[in-house]
């Protein structure tokens, strides 16, 4: 169990590192592009990637391209978010992305649809529903505009990240391979960007860069070590990490920074629990 709190543990802190950064205006591109770095050599040492097998991607060079492009863009989405709408409902509907996959199998690569699972899906669209809702006002400003867009952002974005690592799988390639090269097109992508942009770099912001890409492979190492170790219950694996996260952040985002939620985003957080309990039973 020491790996998968690890991974609750490492999810929650980019959120809350992610939140603690907006609130000090610090530029969070400059984060994530000098984290990429950290985290592309974090995958050589911790998951040895086999790069013998590079030519084997063929393909899947398209995906591993539209990975490169996307982790960052759902980074910079996921700070907005937390930004907007707070860290509950945001890592909540990161969690809730799992949906996706189950739907785009049953769409596109011909996987039935148990009664269960559809029952599973309902729970999760009105818990993503249920927490991008907010009060009508009269003098509403342009950012909580934004809010739902943000947080749908946070959810489609991760849930398609989540499709496409499983569509390289099919191609046979090593999941450590596919993060390797992705970690390094998307820190050098998010780079150019910057510097075609002629940004203006920030010292602190690109120092919490080398926490923000430890925090995150620290997830994902110890996520994959919690299914290895814990190989005989991927259950325990799927559902502690998903309910963990929401509960952490609950905790976290309600205590620390007094994040205020009213009676449907509460409901939302327990829907999003029980779409997570239905889909693993699935």
């Amino acid at each position: 169990m020491m790996y998968l709190t690890i991974a609750v543990l490492c999810s929650v802190a980019v959120s809350v590192l992610l939140k603690i950064l907006r609130q000090k205006n610090i530029d969070i591109r400059q984060t994530i592009v000098a984290g990429y770095p950290v985290a592309f050599l974090l995958t050589w040492f911790l998951l040895k990637p086999d790069l013998s097998s590079i030519n084997a991607l063929e393909s899947a060079w398209g995906i591993v391209i539209a990975l490169g492009i996307l982790l960052p863009t759902v980074f910079i989405i996921l700070g907005r978010a937390i930004e907007s709408v707070g860290m509950v409902a945001t890592d909540a509907a990161q969690r809730l992305s799992l949906i996706i996959p189950i739907v785009a199998a049953f769409l596109f690569f011909g996987e039935m649809l148990t009664g269960t699972r559809v029952f599973g899906l309902v729970l999760g669209f009105l818990a993503l529903g249920a927490l991008i809702y907010r009060p009508q006002q009269h003098n509403i400003t342009a950012q909580a505009k934004q809010t739902p867009l943000w947080l749908f952002g946070v959810w489609a974005g991760y849930g398609i990240i989540d499709i496409l690592f499983k569509q390289v799988a099919k191609h046979g390639t090593a999941f450590p391979l596919t993060l390797f090269l992705s970690f390094g097109l998307a820190g050098l992508l998010l780079f150019i960007y910057l510097l075609v942009t002629r940004v203006r770099w920030q010292g602190n912001a690109l120092a919490a860069g080398v926490l923000l890409g430890t925090l995150n492979m620290g997830n994902i190492y110890a996520y994959v070590r919690a299914h290895q170790v814990l190989h005989e219950s991927p259950s325990i694996v799927f559902t502690g990490m998903n309910v963990g996260v929401i509960a952490v952040a609950t905790l976290i985002g309600v205590g620390v920074f007094k994040e205020t939620l009213n009676r449907i985003n509460m409901l939302g957080l327990g829907l999003a629990v029980c779409c997570v309990a239905v889909l693993f039973l699935a």
